[in-house]
């Protein structure tokens, strides 16, 4: 008997054994980058979710290239993943969408998301037409024509309310403003009116975004879960009531969306619905944290504050009549402040890196990098490189008088 078990146990060794190296060997055709793939199954997730309060290039990111070099490969979230800080091969990774790469989305966020990669990608024309419809209702032109009046009300709005508080905790703060005036713009969302506040829901649910994915009653990923439903729940209501009531036109995003969905086959409620999540969800951390970061830097630095209040005073002492709303040639012409926002979006790497997943292999600096593998693109590689921006962990807006017809803000 004792020698079954014995076999048993040695069996269950070799085996784990053979699957702990094929885990730390995954096969390739060629010469895979350096680097580690972590444990197993959870491989070095635990080391990227790792907080930092540096404006730097992440640790995780960082240490790793000192040790490996500018492309390397690990493991996140069971996946395996070539991390690239190389200017040059970043830009030819974008260059090769559809061809090389295609996009992608960790498998987590894209199960919460419900976007299948490979059913999206299958549709060429999904990706031009949300590029083409986003850009109708918050791009330049749209802001110009109508949304300048309606962001400027919101702002001295929350303005006016906060100036009445002791004091305030900035992020939560902007969070709730960007949400609400985005979640206006997608569907007519009236936050003061709502009984429920999905603003608090998202909130929630970006703090258990980043946990360990692991649905059971209790953690941090069940309650992000839960927090997700209250606000798909609110935005299918709403679309299931325009549908029921076609008359209703409110001229915001959703109206635009229930018109074409009578000829865009993939538009289907579900797909609708989960894009106007995912576009809350995006608007929501990405322009608050950026927002967030650019006051915590302008209160930091006199000398901005300074020439900022000198360029409204300027355009404010112009003016006939000195509470008109701001005009666009005004906006325009407002050339260090659009120098602080370029600067304060060079140094807001909001998220460590954007993903693309390779279709066939691609060969690069010696290396193979195989099909089926996630790419991380790395922004900070180029936002903080000091070959591209001497002293680049400076607050600097007056290193954009120089680069006037560029901007971060167009990439």
């Amino acid at each position: 008997m004792w020698s079954v078990w014995l076999s048993v146990a040695s069996l269950l060794i070799v085996l784990a054994t053979h699957w702990l190296y094929r885990w730390r060997n995954p096969k390739c055709s060629g010469k895979l980058p350096p680097g580690s793939m972590g444990f197993p199954l959870i491989g070095e997730t635990l080391g990227l979710l790792a907080s930092s309060k540096s404006i730097d290039t992440p640790p995780f990111i960082k240490n790793r290239m000192k040790k490996y070099g500018p492309i390397f490969r690990t493991s996140l979230a069971g996946r395996p993943v070539v991390v690239s800080s190389d200017p040059e091969f970043n830009y030819y990774v974008f260059q090769q969408e559809g061809k090389l790469v295609e996009r992608w989305y960790m498998d987590s966020f894209a199960k919460i998301l419900h976007q299948d990669a490979a059913r999206i990608n299958a549709h060429k024309n999904v990706h031009k037409y949300l590029r083409n419809v986003i850009l109708g209702h918050f791009g330049p032109e749209a802001l110009k024509d109508k949304m300048l009046p309606q962001l400027e009300d919101a702002i001295n709005k929350r303005l006016y309310g906060w100036s009445k508080l002791p004091s305030l905790e900035v992020k939560s703060s902007t969070s709730a403003m960007i949400f609400d005036f985005t979640a206006k713009q997608l569907f007519s969302f009236q936050a003061d009116k709502s009984k429920e506040d999905i603003c608090e829901s998202f909130t929630n649910f970006l703090q258990g975004l980043m946990s360990f994915p692991i649905n059971i009653p209790g953690t941090a990923y069940h309650r992000c879960l839960q927090n997700q439903k209250k606000a798909i729940s609110i935005i299918t209501s709403e679309l299931e009531e325009r549908k029921s009531n076609p008359e209703i036109r409110k001229g915001d995003f959703l109206d635009q969306i229930l018109a074409d969905m009578k000829t865009e086959t993939f538009l289907t409620d579900k797909f609708v619905i989960y894009m106007i999540f995912g576009l809350l969800f995006a608007s929501f951390e990405t322009i608050s944290s950026t927002l967030t970061l650019a006051i915590m830097l302008i209160n930091e630095n006199p000398k901005v504050i300074r020439e900022l209040t000198e360029e409204h005073e300027a355009i404010l002492k112009n003016r006939e009549d000195i509470n008109s709303g701001l005009t666009w040639k005004e906006y325009k012409s407002m050339t260090f402040t659009h120098n602080v926002i370029n600067e304060s979006l060079r140094l807001a790497s909001v998220a460590p890196g954007i993903l693309r997943r390779t279709l066939q292999d691609i060969q690069v600096n010696g290396y193979t990098i195989p099909k089926g593998w996630a790419l991380m693109v790395v922004p900070a590689a180029l936002q903080l490189n000091p070959s591209t921006y001497e002293n680049p962990l400076t607050f600097n807006p007056w290193r954009w008088q120089q680069r006037i017809s560029y901007h971060l803000g167009q990439a």
